[in-house]
């Protein structure tokens, strides 16, 4: 793998080990016992296919967001760490754990932002809306998989045509600009939806959606909290006028990734 420019190739080939083997991480570190011809053959496919470029989440058919596995796969995003950055964001805005909120995560994906604000908030409840029915498949899944079905759904529809209104409103959009994404590592440019990365010539094209279709989606006081690409926090605030910008968000990293809007009340 290494010879393919895959940089983690030694910890992607342990985590490969593990999946072959049905094993975890730690038992594999600790050796109990050593892979079967079958498992073999298993992971020595799956280095083959991490050597091509695919992402080690879509080998595995899984990732962990907000300390909660998802099931991810081929035509769907895999969730990001700094995503998890609105999950903290709503929190600090709505710190009211017992309330019993509407909630829509807009171009949902894998569901990852919807299941984890329901885990949350357990007295809410929670659309998600995505147009691509590859995600679409994921994110009831990953709902189903959670005990969340109950609470939340998925609806197989443009977020143009999400029917409001609620309290929360959770989107990682495409922001990519357009010419950007050949520069994109082979993982994401080669294997994930073009459509959840691509936003338009400037990457602002969803955000100028977005702003047209929010104010009338929130209620009154509810809060919509939006994940931004690098260096994009000062073309995007000023497209919001029907909001007020709460404040712009870093990550972990320190990048400005989300920006915090409220409806008047």
């Amino acid at each position: 793998m290494s010879a393919a420019g895959v940089e983690s190739a030694r910890t992607d080939a342990r985590i490969l080990l593990a999946h072959a083997m049905g094993v975890t991480r730690e038992d594999l570190i600790a050796a109990t016992r050593q892979p079967t011809a079958d498992e073999t053959a298993l992971f020595e496919t799956f280095v083959a296919r991490r050597a091509a470029r695919e992402p080690v989440a879509y080998i595995r058919g899984r990732r962990e967001f907000w300390s909660l596995e998802l099931k991810v796969g081929p035509g769907v995003l895999v969730p990001r760490p700094e995503t998890e950055t609105l999950i903290e964001q709503a929190l600090a805005a709505l710190p009211d754990r017992t309330a019993a909120l509407s909630i829509a995560d807009l171009g949902t994906g894998s569901g990852a932002l919807l299941v984890a604000a329901l885990r949350e908030f357990p007295h809410a409840r929670g659309t998600g809306f995505e147009r691509s029915p590859e995600a679409f498949a994921y994110a009831e899944a990953n709902l189903a998989r959670h005990g969340l079905a109950a609470r939340g759904r998925i609806v197989a529809a443009d977020w143009s045509e999400a029917d409001g209104p609620f309290d929360l409103i959770l989107s990682n959009p495409p922001y990519i600009p357009s010419t950007d994404i050949e520069d994109l590592d082979p993982e994401v440019r080669l294997f994930e939806p073009r459509a959840a990365l691509d936003g338009g010539t400037d990457g602002l094209d969803a955000y100028r959606g977005l702003a047209g279709l929010l104010p009338r989606l929130l209620w009154p006081g509810g809060i919509a909290l939006l994940e931004l690409g690098l260096g994009q926090a000062e073309q995007v605030e000023p497209l919001f006028q029907g909001l007020t910008v709460v404040r712009v968000a870093p990550d972990l990293a320190g990048i400005s990734r989300v920006l915090v809007l409220k409806a008047s009340k």
